[in-house]
């Protein structure tokens, strides 16, 4: 009893097992070891658990379970243990159905004789005593319970409890493989479970689905959207398993983005939000692709999980990317795969190998990560191999000469295998790229020396395949490579070396045979790959230069045809008829020559991961390169989408009802009809007038939802748990009639909101719809969607509300009924609509409404996507080429500051060409550029420019937000000129209008990693405003935004590339110091901007 009294005092299992440990311990070594430990130990529980105190009983399964938890069997306590489990005491039950879980599949029998407990136990008040009981009884693989625990999964997924419901889909998994032809009868359960909005439960039915029926696609179509808006809230595993079928989803049900001419209008999504987005097919066949919106709404929703902690989440959402978004848009995950090469070395090699698989069809991806790469010593070797692998791909033109001085050092590497590994990516490097091929071979050449023999050998055999390209020009490389053949030892080298002798054996006439002297004489103690060889390199002898090695060549054969192995018996024999002429050997003697003396092609020297893109990005399959069991290939993309609208949920006809009552809106006097509120023409108005609303993220209905009221969320709350149980019911015919019946009211408002077509239209109904499932999927973020800003909206505009929302207006508090003496109701809080977009300014509207709508917001409409007029400094001009490098062609360029007329995610550029020599140049224009996927628009070519002339150009060049340099051929009939054009971070932006409020909202976004902030003494001079102004605008190229403090300036932009928000804030202290604050999700954008801004605010 000393065990339990110690317990006691220490409170923990796991003291009372320790204790347990030592005291069977030395009772064991009393015994001398004649007695097990644990069977002294096993009897003291044993009694505990018979005790008829709850106390005992909880203290022994404690220890038990921490046994357990060590990795001990404790399988011999199952009858004891099992004969507590119709135990009252709740801790103590759940103990044990710790343990049967367990253990019950090792003893059934006993566990079967529990079995009407589980099943008690199944309505047991305590969701996690329900839940236990069916993870126990699914435990228990007996074929003839199997109908007993399909009733129980079919209660379980109807329970009010998420926990019990996840309980339910893993038990499904359980059952089919216990017994496969319950299948129909599971799928009917999962698609019930599929229907559930709980993100419980979400991930596990998602893989129960996978598991039982991954082909049933069907089932997803209505639950997709529903899917989609909850990734983010499910948890991490439950992410990776709902990213991967989603991946497959999508490639059966959409149309490539990849194709020819493809182009990408976000407006279009407004689409996927009306209900009647139908009657707008004619005007989308039009353009040669369109991103089908759930397409577009499945990269949306994943793009915030590259920021998960998990790094399968990550990888999940890559192979995403990498298998179903544009070309343009799957940079955005390289970053996040090179953030994970910091992990542990198990995950650097999965993400290694699935990157070193991206690089081969796309360099431009990791090329600026290239230093990522780079070999660190403390590095295992399979690591440094897939780098190397990784660093080869990447090599091109541009940056052989860095990633060459960098296998210069990984060669003297102490690690022979990745010595060696690192000379084979020399030799791939000189293939591939034919301008450093000499140098390379010269390299390759100087390691022969080495005292190493792995390296000197893998040198060898890499010299022979780069030889093969180009064999009249080395020679002297063969001469030296014989000198070297005694001193090498490795067969393989060995080897390589004889058939470079034989193959071009007319261009060393001399040392040839003398080395076939050589190999006579220790024919019989060579490896077979060398005998092989020695015998091929006699014959190609005999053949051209019979005369000397006529008697060498029949010795080599008399030796062949007695060797040990069979492969040089046949060779041998095969050879001597071949070339010796006789009787027997007939007409294929005459052929001997061109047989042996062929031409052969050059090897080409290819990465082990070409071929691995046949299998999905991230699965076991990739990694181990061959098809493993339970691999699920994914589909070719569709050449005709498949309808799209089935993944629409289906309207509720009682809508009708409430349609006149809630139709009224306080501007219109005459009631609307149900019939005009539902006709055609209404809807084609809305169709022509109004633009759906888009929700972009899922940060702005969250940060709307903090600014309204507390009534308001809690009595949506409470509503949307009450109708929580109701799968059946949908939005998407609500959002229908209010959408419709808007027309009119909205024709009112179109004059102040039309400057604001560009922007987020509010997310009031993007929850609802994208779900289809109405505001019950998202009973978190629809709670309270509109801010307290649109307070004044609702009182102008007061638009019609949904159903759903009108039993909210039924149930409403005294409070809100003091609200509707003005005839505003929290309705009109909740439920606003975007204002319409193509609607030309009205002048028939009355001054009081304009006063009404001044200073008009919409909380989730911000004014930061506008962008302002470009601002305007002293232009800066750089050199682009000198004129006596260009044979008298000079140029310049300097940035406008201009948006690029060729597209907007470029820069623009203005070139001055002039010609300052004596003669007129001809055909001016772009050549190669680098790095090969540089997207550059090219100035037409300039026919002819005379003497001392010079014409001004424009070009837009994409720098993808990165101040690397672009660089292209400038070239003239006669000649090339290679320039580059580098661009300072300034000019990387483009300036941005917002009014100090949504400049306080944005910057409260971007806190954290992505603030860069710095304390700098300011310069005497440029501490008054218009100083300050003009520095910042001479060094970037932004917005200066209103501010109501005079000692806070501030500054918006946004990059060119992806449209990041950039905001500058320069506050000014006392004694002249002053806190300069960049705020922006470019992180190291944001430290060389605060680099370049400093310099000039602190110089005088």
């Amino acid at each position: 009893m000393s065990t339990i009294a110690l317990y006691n005092d220490q409170g923990g299992a796991e003291a009372a097992v320790e204790a347990g440990q030592e005291n069977s311990s030395s009772t064991g070594g009393a015994a001398f070891g004649l007695f097990s430990s644990d069977f002294k130990k096993n009897e003291d529980l044993k009694e505990m658990l018979e005790s008829n105190k709850e106390s005992l009983k909880l203290e022994a399964m404690k220890r038990v379970v921490g046994l357990i938890s060590k990795g001990k069997n404790a399988s011999e306590l199952f009858p004891a243990v099992v004969k507590n489990v119709a135990s009252k005491n709740i801790e103590l039950k759940k103990l044990v159905y710790v343990y049967l879980v367990r253990y019950a599949e090792e003893q059934q029998d006993l566990a079967l004789l529990s079995i009407s407990t589980f099943q008690r136990a199944l309505k047991d008040p305590n969701q996690f005593i329900r839940g236990s009981a069916l993870r126990v009884l699914s435990s228990i693989r007996v074929p003839i319970i199997v109908p007993i625990m399909m009733l129980a999964i079919k209660e379980a997924s109807a329970d009010l409890s998420p926990y019990v419901r996840k309980t339910s889909a893993h038990a499904i998994q359980k059952l089919y493989s216990l017994d496969p032809e319950q299948k129909e009868q599971l799928i009917e359960v999962i698609e019930k479970l599929l229907k559930d909005k709980s993100t419980l439960v979400a991930g596990s039915v998602v893989m129960a689905f996978e598991e039982v029926c991954p082909d049933r696609i069907d089932l997803i179509h209505k639950n997709y959207r529903k899917l989609c808006n909850l990734l983010v809230d499910v948890e991490e595993w439950g992410q990776v398993v709902i990213i991967s079928m989603l991946t497959r989803y999508a490639r059966t049900q959409f149309t490539s983005p990849w194709k020819e001419g493809a182009t990408f209008d976000e407006n279009n999504d407004k689409e996927f939000y009306d209900s009647d987005s139908e009657e707008k097919k004619d005007t989308t066949e039009a353009k040669p692709y369109i991103m089908d919106p759930d397409h577009r709404l499945l990269l949306r929703n994943t793009k915030p999980l590259l920021q998960s902690r998990n790094t399968a989440v990550v990888m999940c959402v890559a192979q995403l990317y990498w298998h179903l978004a544009p070309t343009q848009e799957v940079n955005i995950v390289t970053k996040s795969l090179v953030r994970l090469l910091r992990s542990h070395r198990e995950v650097q090699y999965i993400v290694l190998q699935n990157i070193a698989t991206m690089s081969i069809q796309r360099k431009g991806l990791f090329e600026p990560y290239m230093k990522s790469f780079y070999v660190r010593s403390t590095d295992a070797t399979h690591i440094k191999t897939l780098k190397l692998e990784i660093l080869t791909n990447l090599a091109n033109e541009a940056n052989i000469s860095t990633i060459l001085r960098e296998f210069q050092t990984y060669v003297k590497s102490q690690d022979k295998a990745f010595a060696a590994a690192t000379i084979q990516a020399i030799g791939r490097c000189a293939t591939n790229i034919s301008d450093v091929t000499d140098t390379c071979l010269s390299g390759l050449v100087l390691l022969l020396s080495n005292r190493d023999e792995t390296v000197v050998a893998e040198s060898v055999v890499v010299i022979k395949k780069l030889l093969q390209t180009q064999p009249t020009q080395h020679s002297e490389i063969i001469k030296h490579m014989a000198k070297l053949f005694d001193n090498i030892t490795v067969s393989m080298a060995r080897a390589s070396i004889l058939w470079l002798m034989g193959e071009y054996c007319d261009r060393v006439p001399k040392i040839a045979p003398d080395v076939l002297r050589k190999m006579a004489k220790t024919f019989t103690a060579e490896e077979d790959i060398v005998k092989l060889q020695t015998v091929n390199l006699a014959a190609k002898l005999y053949l051209t230069n019979s005369k000397q090695t006529k008697l060498l060549t029949q010795y080599i054969l008399n030796l062949g045809k007695y060797d040990q192995s069979y492969d040089i018996r046949d060779r041998t024999r095969f050879i001597r008829q071949l070339i010796v002429p006789n009787e027997k050997s007939g007409a294929l003697n005459k052929y001997a020559r061109r047989i042996l003396l062929a031409p052969k092609p050059a090897p080409v020297l290819e990465s082990s991961f070409k071929d691995r893109d046949r299998f999905q990005l991230g699965t076991l399959s990739h990694s181990l390169n061959t098809k493993a069991a339970g691999y699920q290939e994914l589909s070719d993309w569709p050449a005709v989408a498949p309808d799209q609208s089935v993944r629409n949920v289906e309207v509720i006809e009682p809508v009708q009802e409430w349609a006149p009552s809630v139709g009224k809106t306080k501007k219109s006097g005459k009631p609307k009809s149900a019939d005009k509120f539902y006709s055609d023409d209404e809807e084609e108005k809305e169709e022509e007038g109004s633009e759906s609303s888009k929700d972009d993220s899922s940060s702005s209905s969250s940060s709307s939802s903090e600014e309204s009221g507390s009534e308001i969320e809690e009595e949506s709350s409470e509503e949307s748990e009450k109708t929580s149980s109701d799968s059946g019911k949908s939005s998407s015919g609500s959002e229908k009639s209010s959408s419709e019946s808007e027309s009119e009211p909205k024709k009112k408002k179109k004059t102040k909101k039309a400057p604001q077509k560009k922007s987020k239209p509010p997310a009031a109904f993007s929850d609802s719809d994208e779900n289809g499932n109405g505001p019950i999927a998202q009973a978190s973020s629809s709670s309270a969607e509109s801010s307290s800003g649109s307070e004044t909206d609702s009182e102008d505009s007061d638009p019609p509300a949904t159903p759903q929302k009108k039993k909210k207006d039924v149930k409403s508090k005294p409070k809100a009924e003091v609200k509707s003496k003005v005839e505003v109701s929290l309705l009109d809080l909740v439920d606003f609509s975007p204002a319409p977009t193509n609607a030309p300014k009205s002048s028939a509207i009355s001054s009081s409404l304009l006063s009404d709508l001044e200073g008009l917001s919409l909380s989730n409409i911000s004014s930061t996507m506008q962008v302002a007029t470009p601002s305007f400094g002293p232009v800066k001009t750089y050199e682009l080429l000198h004129h006596m490098t260009g044979k008298g062609l000079s140029a310049k360029y300097h940035f406008p500051r201009q948006p690029c007329l060729y597209e907007p995610s470029m820069v623009a550029v203005q070139v001055i060409l002039t010609n300052s020599s004596d003669h007129s140049l001809e055909e001016i224009h772009i050549g190669e550029r680098s790095p090969a996927g540089l997207n550059i628009h090219c100035f037409n070519t300039i026919e002819r420019l005379e003497p001392e002339a010079s014409v001004t150009v424009s070009m837009g060049i994409d720098f993808s937000d990165s101040t690397q340099a672009a660089n292209f051929q400038l070239c003239t009939k006669e000649a090339q000129f290679s320039v580059s054009i580098q661009p300072a971070v300034g000019e990387l932006l483009m300036p941005s209008s917002m009014t100090e409020q949504d400049y306080s909202k944005e910057q409260g976004k971007l806190l954290g990693m992505n603030e860069t902030s710095a304390t700098i003494t300011m310069a005497t001079a440029n501490t008054s405003r218009v100083a300050i102004s003009k520095q910042v605008l001479s060094v970037c190229n932004m917005g200066e935004v209103p501010s109501s403090q005079n000692n806070v300036h501030r500054f918006a932009g946004r990059t060119v590339s992806s449209g990041a928000l950039v905001l500058v804030c320069l506050e000014l202290k006392e004694s002249s110091t002053a806190l300069l604050t960049i705020n922006t999700e470019k992180s190291v954008m944001a430290s060389m901007l605060l680099r370049d801004l400093k310099q000039p605010l602190v110089q005088a």
